[in-house]
């Protein structure tokens, strides 16, 4: 008796990681290739500490969400006439990123470089009107 259950407890265990394993997701699935470096273009929004996304003609960028997500590098650099500040200094300007990003997501994953741009170059572009930046 004692035979048969070891048996039955090693023919389940086999079994079970046998299931496991043909349910693991393949690491191709779970880890893309790195995505190429692209330079995306529009306004640079940071309404609170922490959070900032970049929205340009085809959509809104993750950069940082507070207790979360956190691209890695540097934010671009805003003279006083090129930010408008609605939330004590919070707020948004017009930039140019050269980002990594996850295309399926909208998560930036590296800031290559960043650079602030006049608000007029925004304001201008049509496209990046439906956001409602000012």
């Amino acid at each position: 008796m004692r035979a048969v259950t070891l048996r039955l407890l090693f023919v389940g265990f086999i079994l079970f990681a046998a299931a496991a394993l043909a349910a693991r997701p393949r690491a191709a699935a779970v880890a893309p290739a790195s995505a190429a470096a692209e330079t995306r273009c529009g306004w640079f929004d940071n309404p609170t500490p922490a959070n900032a996304s970049l929205h340009d003609r085809e959509g809104e960028w993750i950069i940082s969400v507070q207790g979360g997500h956190q691209a890695e590098g540097d934010w671009p650099s805003f003279g006083p006439k090129q930010w408008v500040e609605t939330n004590g200094h919070y707020g948004y300007g017009c930039a140019c990123l050269r980002v990594r990003a996850d295309r399926e997501t909208h998560r930036v994953t590296e800031i290559e470089s960043a650079r602030a741009r006049p608000l007029s170059a925004c304001r201008r572009d049509r496209a990046l009107k439906r956001w409602g930046f000012k």
